[in-house]
């Protein structure tokens, strides 16, 4: 559903992204980034978020924790990261983003959190008074005092199916007093996700109840007598959402696809951030009225179920993107391996095997085998590949990566 939107408001990347394939600069199953896209997009949050006293921290795993995206993100003001895991935090800090937020919603595993204290963090995320211990323990060995903000869940929040866990909010006061009496770390604030999530039927973002259950610690340890209390809310987080978390007490925001320009929201209303993604891969063969297109990084996306994809494939590389046809993918299943997806062609006989084909979706690259490439130089017309990141943000494999083997067998 972003494809139609990339085409509108950001033509110049699909075209490059097209250009570069055809001339091998960009391999397939490569995500194509406009990065100065991404700079403005991450320009405009971070001076909405300075304006209403919000922290805003990156979360890149979105977009492969691609490095020269963590860059341009620094550049533009919003200069730490959330990791939503402590890998995502290494990578997002090898890209020149410090660790802003970690522990959430993936926890720190106990033998790596001296690793995790060495990033230095803001802000480290909890869920019970074990993960609390442990932070606390390797901050203390670093001579540090961390802060720790408590993951907290009422009756009738809402969780993602394996997302669930935490302190109970009605113990709030008594979970930051046990915070504070940790050697090594202090109580700081609370937590919880999505805070906001996009409605459908309304076609615009609304606060879930976790959202109350934020505002109710918060007050509860108003009036036990704490102030500087941290809220943290992420969730669809776009400049468009940030004046109305900030009046609910929101102190710190995690913008993702806002990045990119790909929150829910943004396929169904121009809101300020532009589309900066596109999904490169290209036809492999041909069967029986079929064009199978290299998959790896194809991701059906969870939240927008039931949304058919699209995809233009390049079958004259005289015409422009506006010329290519836009023909229907069949997205292989989510409980099979991508190795391909399928196009049918009917009567488009002009494809053939080695055509590009681009796409344009919500895309979770670090859990999959894409390849990101960040493209600078698209608004002045001199665009150039900065690099080529596997999804996991580090360099990929290439031949001088294998070891030679010899050339004949035993017998």
């Amino acid at each position: 559903m972003f494809l139609p939107l990339l085409k509108r408001r950001n033509p110049g990347l699909l075209g490059t992204a097209a250009r570069f394939h055809r001339e091998g600069i960009l391999p397939a199953n490569c995500y194509a980034i406009d990065l100065d896209a991404v700079e403005r997009n991450a320009r405009t949050i971070s001076a909405e978020a300075q304006r209403l006293g919000l922290k805003a921290f990156a979360m890149t795993k979105q977009i492969g924790r691609n490095r020269d995206a963590s860059r341009v993100i620094a550049q533009a003001g919003i200069t730490h990261s959330v990791g939503v895991d402590l890998e995502c935090a290494i990578a997002a800090s090898a890209g020149g983003l410090a660790s802003g937020h970690l522990g959430h919603l993936v926890q720190i595993p106990r033998h790596q959190a001296d690793i995790a204290a060495a990033l230095e963090p803001l802000y480290w995320t909890v869920f019970n008074q074990v993960k609390a211990k442990e932070a606390a323990e390797a901050n203390r060995r670093r001579g540090r005092e961390q802060d720790l903000l408590a993951r907290i869940i009422a009756p009738g929040d809402r969780f993602y199916p394996g997302h669930e866990g935490g302190f109970d909010a009605e113990s709030i006061v008594e979970v930051a007093d046990s915070l504070d009496r940790l050697d090594g770390a202090r109580f700081a604030g609370v937590v919880t996700f999505p805070a906001t999530l996009f409605d459908r039927e309304r076609g615009t973002v609304a606060p879930t109840p976790n959202l109350t259950t934020l505002e109710r610690a918060a007050d509860a340890l108003r009036k036990a007598g704490r102030t500087d209390i941290e809220i943290n809310a992420p969730g669809t987080t776009s400049t468009a959402m940030l004046a109305r978390l900030a009046e609910s007490g929101a102190t710190q925001v995690e913008p993702g696809h806002g990045l990119t320009g790909t929150t829910p929201w943004h396929a169904v209303e121009d809101l300020v951030e532009e589309p900066a993604i596109a999904y490169i891969s290209e036809v492999s063969h041909l069967w029986n009225d079929r064009a199978y297109v290299f998959g790896g990084g194809l991701y059906p996306d969870p939240v927008l179920p039931g949304v058919e994809t699209e995809a233009i494939v390049i079958t004259d590389p005289d015409s422009g993107i506006h010329d290519a046809p836009t023909l229907r993918v069949e997205m292989p299943a989510a409980d099979a391996i991508d190795y391909y997806c399928r196009i049918p062609i009917g009567d488009e006989r002009r494809v053939a095997s080695g055509n590009t084909v681009i796409f344009g979706f919500r895309p979770q690259v670090f859990v999959t085998r894409g390849l990101t490439a960040g493209i600078s130089g698209l608004s002045t017309g001199t665009p150039r590949v900065e690099g080529i990141w596997s999804a996991n943000g580090s360099a990929p494999l290439t031949l001088s990566d294998a070891r030679p083997l010899s050339s004949t067998l035993d017998r």
